[in-house]
Parts: C-alpha cells; sequence; structure tokens
C-alpha cells in the first residue's frame, strides 16, 4: 500500500511539473519590438558621450544611458575605420574580411581600378537628374540584420534607410530593404534613391521634395547657446579649423544662404549641425508614412547621420562647431524617441546607436601642445615605391596602385618577368619601414599565415579581404595622418579611431551599463538574438548577454 501511495504521489508530481513545463514552453523565448530603429552617427569618438555630457538635456542621449545599457568600451575591431566598412560591420555582425567593404573606394583587382563601395552602374537614380542614384548594396557580401528580419518575416517586415551619405543608407538597409534614401545637393535639393529599389519615387517623397522643406535650413547657422558657455571646446577662431569658401575665418555665425552661392547649393547643409535635422524631419516622415512599428511584425528604420562626419573634417574635433552639432544632435534624437514614444509606444520599440568609427584630434594641434603627432605625403612614398621598385626589380610598373594603406602589385606582370611576388612583398615591407612616420608593415602572405592573438595585427587581419586587398599594408604612427593641416580625419586602428559609443533602449533591453570590452561585430548578433532571428549569415560577432539576458 505504501509502494503505491508513493507512486501515486510521484505520477501527480511528474504530472504537476509536465503541466508548469508546458506552460513555460508557451511563452516565445525571444523579444518581438514592433520596432528596430538603428541609429549610427558618424565620427562619433566615445568621448562626445562624457565631453558634452553636462550640457545634453534629458530626453536625448542622457535618456537612452539612463534608461538602455551603455557600452563603454566599445570597439571596431579591424582597420581601416571608414564610413562604407563601419556602416557594413554594424549591420553585417562581420568585418571587412569577410563582407568585402574594405574602404569607402578600394582597388579592384580584377578590373584593374579604383571602385566606391555602393557605386553600381546598372542603376539609375530615381529623384535626381543626376548620376547620384546610380547606387546598390552589391558589394556588400553578406546579409544584414535587417535582412535577415526580412527573410525571418516572409518579407513583411519593412525596411527602410535614411542617411545624408547613400553608404549610410544602402548599407545598413542590406540587400533586400524596401527603400534607401540619400541627399543630393546642389540646386536640386532632394531625397533620392536608385532603381535597385523602385522606379519612381512614393508620392509622398515627391512630396516632400516638392515642399522644399530643406530652404527652411538655407539661414544663419548660430551658436545654440552663448559662446562663452562653450568650454569643452577650443577657441572658436583658430588656425586648427578648415575655412568655409566665402568667409574669411572659421567662426559663428555661418550665413548659409549667401554662403551656399560658393558651396554648390544646397549641398552646404551637409557640413552644418542642419544637415542632421533635415535627416531627422525625413526620417520621421518615413516613420509616419510608411507607417513603421504599427503591427505586430517587426520592422527597422535605419537612420546614419553624415554631418557630424563633415563637420568633423571641416573644423576638427576641438571645435566650438562640433560641439553644437552634438548639441543640437542630442535634441534631434530626443525628437525620434517622442515620436517613437507616440507612434509605436513606450516599450514597444527597441533601439541601439553607435558610430561608424572615431576620428583624430588635428594633428597641428597636437604638436601645438608637445604630443607626437604629424602628417605624411601618400603620393610621395608612392613615387618613392616606383623608384624603388625600378632600381630593385626592374619596372616601376610592378605596382599597379597604392590606397587605403595598400599597395598592389602586377601579378601578371611579376610572373612574365620571371620574379618572385613574397620576394618583391618582403622588399617592399622593409623599404617602407626606414621611414620616421611608419610604425609597422606586412606582407598579405604574412597576414594570411600567422594567428596573430592581440594588437593592431588582428585589426589589420580582420580587415584584409584576399581577394580585395593588397600585397602589402602599413600602419603610420599615432597621430599621424595623410590628410590637411586643419581639420580631423580618421581610419587607423589607434583608439582615437576605434572606441565609439554603443547604447542599447527600449524593448529587451536591460538597464545598466558595462565596462567589459565589446566589439563593434557584436550589434548584429545582439540584435538577432533579441528578435529570435538567424544571425546574418557571415556574422562574427557575439551577442552581448548583458544587454539582453
Amino acid at each position: 500500500m505504501k509502494h503505491l501511495m508513493v507512486r501515486f504521489l510521484l505520477a501527480g508530481a511528474l504530472f504537476l511539473c509536465g503541466l508548469n513545463l508546458n506552460s513555460q514552453s508557451s511563452e516565445a523565448p525571444f523579444e518581438n519590438p514592433k520596432l528596430v530603429v538603428g541609429i549610427v552617427v558618424d565620427q562619433m569618438r566615445y568621448d562626445y558621450l562624457t565631453r558634452f555630457w553636462n550640457r545634453y538635456g534629458d530626453g536625448g542621449f542622457k535618456r537612452m544611458v539612463n534608461e538602455g545599457f551603455n557600452c563603454k568600451n566599445n570597439h571596431f575591431n579591424y582597420i581601416p575605420t571608414y564610413t562604407g566598412p563601419g556602416h557594413a560591420s554594424v549591420h553585417t555582425g562581420t568585418t571587412p574580411s569577410v563582407h568585402g567593404v574594405i574602404s569607402n573606394n578600394f582597388f579592384d583587382k580584377r578590373k584593374k581600378k579604383m571602385v566606391y563601395c555602393a557605386g553600381d552602374d546598372r542603376y539609375e537614380s530615381v529623384g535626381s537628374k543626376t548620376d547620384a542614384g546610380k547606387m546598390s548594396p552589391h558589394r556588400m557580401l553578406t546579409t544584414t540584420v535587417a535582412d535577415q528580419n526580412r527573410l525571418h518575416t516572409q518579407m513583411r517586415g519593412k525596411t527602410i534607410g535614411v542617411a545624408i551619405k547613400d553608404r549610410g543608407s544602402i548599407l545598413p538597409a542590406g540587400h533586400s530593404a524596401n527603400a534607401a534614401y540619400w541627399f543630393v545637393g546642389g540646386d536640386e535639393g532632394n531625397w533620392i534613391t536608385s532603381t535597385f529599389y523602385m522606379d519612381e519615387l512614393p508620392n509622398w517623397v515627391k512630396q516632400y521634395n516638392k515642399k522644399k522643406s530643406l530652404k527652411k535650413y538655407l539661414k544663419d547657422w548660430e551658436l545654440l547657446y552663448d559662446i562663452n558657455t562653450y568650454e569643452a571646446s577650443g577657441l572658436d577662431n583658430n588656425k586648427f579649423e578648415g575655412v568655409v569658401k566665402g568667409k574669411d575665418t572659421p567662426v559663428f555665425p555661418y550665413g548659409l544662404k549667401k554662403l551656399s552661392k560658393k558651396n554648390d547649393g544646397y549641398s552646404i547643409l551637409r557640413t552644418t549641425a542642419y544637415g542632421n535635422s533635415m535627416t531627422t524631419d525625413f526620417a520621421l516622415e518615413a516613420l509616419t508614412q510608411e507607417a513603421l512599428g504599427v503591427d505586430d511584425i517587426t520592422d527597422f528604420l535605419v537612420v546614419s547621420f553624415s554631418s557630424t562626419d563633415y563637420v568633423g573634417h571641416q573644423f576638427g574635433v576641438n571645435s566650438v562647431e562640433i560641439e553644437d552639432t552634438y548639441l543640437r544632435l542630442d535634441k534631434d534624437i530626443e525628437r525620434i524617441l517622442n515620436q517613437l514614444d507616440e507612434q509605436v509606444g513606450k516599450g514597444k520599440y527597441t533601439v541601439f546607436l553607435t558610430a561608424d568609427h572615431g576620428a583624430v584630434h588635428v594633428p597641428s594641434y597636437l604638436q601645438s601642445v608637445k604630443i607626437p603627432a604629424g602628417y605624411y605625403d601618400w603620393r610621395s612614398l608612392k613615387s618613392d615605391m616606383e623608384m624603388f621598385l625600378k632600381a630593385e626589380f626592374g619596372s616601376e610598373k610592378l605596382l599597379l596602385n597604392m590606397s587605403n594603406a595598400q599597395l598592389f602589385l602586377d601579378h601578371q606582370l611579376i610572373k612574365e618577368m620571371g620574379l618572385d611576388v613574397e620576394d618583391i612583398q618582403e622588399a617592399l615591407v622593409a623599404k617602407i619601414l626606414e621611414y620616421d612616420y611608419m610604425h609597422n608593415a606586412y606582407s598579405a602572405e604574412t597576414l594570411l599565415e600567422v594567428n596573430f592573438t592581440e594588437g593592431l595585427e588582428v585589426a589589420l587581419k580582420n580587415g584584409y579581404s584576399q581577394m580585395r586587398s593588397g600585397d602589402v599594408i602599413y600602419v603610420l604612427n599615432p597621430g599621424v595622418i595623410s590628410y590637411s593641416m586643419t581639420g580631423s580625419t580618421h581610419g587607423s586602428g589607434m583608439k582615437y579611431d576605434t572606441h565609439v559609443p554603443l547604447l542599447f533602449f527600449g524593448q529587451g533591453i536591460n538597464q545598466g551599463s558595462t565596462t567589459e570590452k565589446t566589439n563593434i561585430t557584436d550589434i548584429a548578433p545582439t540584435i538577432s538574438a533579441l528578435l529570435g532571428i538567424a544571425f546574418p549569415n557571415g556574422a562574427t560577432g557575439q551577442p552581448i548577454s548583458k544587454v539582453i539576458d
């Protein structure tokens, strides 16, 4: 009798456990936000988040940090750190060695000419009389997280991309996007696209362009606050900033309507804080007109703020112009979050915000405060390499191309001359290292054969595509660039170019922060895991468990 009672109790317990297990299994192991918004701020160093923190309002960057998750030690894990590779890597979850976008412009070894990462002559412009729409994502070899969402939802989940730069819209939106829009300046001042996506603009975009809503930004760019409050920046008038055509000094205010006559019309808006505001305007119009996030099928809106990059290149990291641009961008971020609250609903959408690269302090400024920095002339280096090849191996034509800190050799000519490729590579490496501003140089064979585990060599290998990269690659010393004496640039594997913000916010996102290192390639896998969809097909990053678990 006792044994029967034990068996009865055990059976009952198992039955209840079964009910409990069934109850648990009915809950999906993923979050299903109605909308994912991916924001890339072009050329945003991590310290722009902290340097201007006390000046930001409560509803923009601060809201994302305070209510979301802040990855404080987030880095790019490859070289070079440019716009095209950056946007591709953020959204594919992998590096140029896999997705193939090794630079903005790069040497096509098969066609033996330079090509643009988003350029595609098979397609035509839609919404412009120019060739600015002859674009597609075909040089990006892998899917994006938005592509995977489209596949997962049987193409019912929408994807819309918006940016001033074509590559900032096209690459994040992916191959299967419903639309990607970008800006053309000149006398048009329109948002345009490519026949890759559609044969004509939707009526709402036509009407938006017809209203010429950009005219309101052809006004004076004045400081948002009193000049004396911009203590996080250098002097407004200094020799380290580029001067806009039509002005004598790089100082506020900028009369944009007048200056537009000497700066390609509406194109001048790119290099002002207003470029971000007009991007926000159009993105919010797309959000409404495309009814993103209004049903239970996840949509994607990918937005890139390009003007931060243009302003940084023109005026530099330490400029008042940069500070004002970010203070205004903070208000634009707040506008986006507010409309998401209203249209999609609080807690029903997910946002991530990051950058495509950082930027270096103007080297001439660094030199003025006794910090090692400098400039080099890549054209002079190229000429020296040609002379060296002629003297040592019999022909300067052995060097086909030099771009993106890489040297491309003519393998066919090398074969015809009975020379050895590896001998020439190693000779070039040794020669390059004779120059004072060089940090390191490597042959393709070294990058491919050696299993590096740390340092810049890992980043170089992650940025190296055997099909698209060169025979020799070199690295400059920290703070050394090939650029003008004014303004900032980027491209290296140094921390000023790799350390960028990474903020997650909204549905399914934990509140908190971490100083553990994360990589830019972890973003797409994190969002994929959140949505319960397949990772992008070339993804090498990992989900950041602290963000979503």
